[in-house]
């Protein structure tokens, strides 16, 4: 199965969104308190126990600036995820950003998951965007950051 979502244009140059990303402890770190107990990260994987399977994901693949690969470390099911940090023309403080997703999923899982899937990235490339632009998404609780986050990168 595979899942694209809709490219936004972020304010912001590659670099800047691609560092958060390349480094999967600053995940852990976004988790509320309460959903941080078995859960561990490192700089490139993160895992957790989730309702009994141990879940992980680990950077298979990193190009400076322009793509993250992420893919199942020890999941129900294998999967790989690109974020794409691409330049947005002859704009250097712009990027093109979009999430790909490949997942080997039975005729079930797809049922259950596929738009639900498609549903999430869309929102996750529009979090980045709107977040650049200075704004809190929909849904996102300022105080699910850590103390001391600097989110003054996110800020037009």
């Amino acid at each position: 199965m595979n899942i694209k979502s809709k490219h936004r244009i972020v304010k912001r140059a590659p670099y800047m969104l691609y560092l958060p990303f390349s480094d999967m402890r600053n995940f852990l770190n976004m988790l509320p308190e309460d959903k941080k107990q078995g859960v561990t990260a490192d700089f490139d994987s993160i895992s957790a126990v989730v309702q009994g399977f141990n879940v992980g994901v680990k950077v298979s693949e990193r190009r400076p600036y322009s793509l993250i690969s992420y893919k199942d470390n020890g999941a129900p099911f294998s999967f790989n995820v690109d974020i794409c940090f691409d330049a947005d023309g002859g704009n250097p403080d712009s990027t093109d950003f979009h999430i790909d997703i490949d997942a080997d999923l039975n005729f079930m899982m797809k049922m259950m998951l596929g738009s639900k899937l498609q549903e999430a990235v869309d929102k996750m490339v529009d979090a980045v965007a709107d977040m650049a632009e200075g704004k809190m998404p929909e849904g996102i609780d300022p105080s699910m950051f850590p103390e001391g986050f600097d989110k003054s990168a996110f800020r037009g």
